[in-house]
């Protein structure tokens, strides 16, 4: 019984289950498309900034701003450029290694 590995009532973790169904690339774009869409919400909020303001600002629909920020959808990048650029902000290229630290 020491070698049979416990499931828990929920089954396996979010972790375990990325592992097994992912590849490492996939959960890489994620976790990098999860961060920069997290940024986005942190500004709006921090600048007092409601979902209809911004589209106000942008021209990008409320409804496709909330689709992005609930990850039911995955935004073009000149959507999340439009978002950015409205609030002050802008996206920078670096490498993978510096982007982790």
């Amino acid at each position: 019984m020491d070698n049979v590995k416990k499931i828990s009532p929920a089954g396996e973790s979010w972790s375990e289950y990325r592992k097994k169904h992912y590849t490492a690339e996939e959960i890489a774009e994620n976790d990098l498309m999860v961060k920069l869409v997290g940024e986005i919400i942190k500004t709006r909020k921090e600048k007092h900034i409601s979902q209809r303001e911004l589209e106000d600002m942008t021209g990008v629909k409320q409804s496709v701003i909330a689709r992005m920020e609930s990850g039911k959808t995955d935004p073009q990048l000149s959507t999340i450029l439009k978002l950015l650029v409205s609030m002050g902000k802008t996206l920078t290229i670096v490498p993978l290694e510096l982007s982790e630290k």
